[in-house]
């Protein structure tokens, strides 16, 4: 797989822009670190007025979504709101796919990722695409599933990055891992399509096309999708767009 090299404070927000959850279990492959169990899940709910109106600095419930957390014996900072663009916050809208509910849709034009639901709902995600995230494209199933995965760098990269040699049999799970906290393998046919969805440190390349990588999310958002979906899963893959 190639590089990710990847293109806080929490804001106060009303109870109605809220949404909180129970954690959904999910079948997952054996992992390097362990589950730290079930989570509560924030929502941003659509409706009007700014997210980011009153912000303040001050601690409020929407920190559950993007706030510091603890996971796998890593504690993933929270996201600064303030450099993330308040459309690509993870929340619940109208399903724009046609898809079955339970399938996951990257539409790689608009930057979103969907999780369809029943009741023509689906959970958006936004996410930044890389160069590998453009090349491919079609149906394909997660095949494995990683908590804190390992990033090896190709054999090709290595030679046009020789600083990457060190990292030759693989740079270990943390938190500057490419691959950040979670990683979703695509298979087609029972082949590896070499297509990732993943987390990201640098959550602040979310919504924008960078140099390099697959499909990557917020470290919170990753782990919010790793949650609610098990190995087997059907991925669609839209270079087009949704409509």
């Amino acid at each position: 797989m190639s590089s990710h090299k990847n293109d806080g404070a929490a804001p106060s927000l009303s109870r109605r822009q809220l949404l909180v959850g129970l954690s959904l279990g999910a079948t997952a492959l054996a992992a390097g670190c362990s589950s730290v169990g079930p989570r509560a899940r924030v929502v941003l709910q659509p409706g009007a007025g700014d997210p980011y109106a009153g912000y303040d600095g001050s601690p409020s419930r929407y920190a559950a979504a993007y706030g510091p957390i603890e996971d796998g014996g890593f504690r993933i900072p929270g996201i600064d709101l303030r450099r993330v663009d308040k459309r690509y916050l993870r929340q619940e809208v109208a399903d724009p796919t046609g898809e079955a509910p339970g399938t996951i849709v990257i539409d790689t034009p608009s930057r979103y990722a969907y999780l369809v639901m029943p009741g023509g709902r689906a959970m958006r995600y936004g996410v930044g695409i890389g160069r590998q995230g453009f090349s491919w494209g079609g149906r394909a199933k997660i095949q494995m599933k990683r908590k804190w995965p390992t990033w090896t760098p190709p054999s090709e990269m290595i030679a046009r990055q020789p600083e990457l040699t060190k990292y030759a049999d693989g740079m270990d799970p943390g938190l500057t891992n490419p691959l950040g906290a979670r990683a979703l393998y695509l298979f087609q046919n029972g082949r590896d399509t070499l297509y990732r969805l993943h987390g990201t440190p640098e959550y602040w390349t979310i919504g924008k096309a960078v140099s390099s990588g697959c499909v990557r999310f917020m470290n919170h958002d990753i782990i919010d999708l790793y949650d609610r979906v098990p190995v087997g899963t059907d991925v669609v893959v839209r270079q087009g767009g949704v409509a």
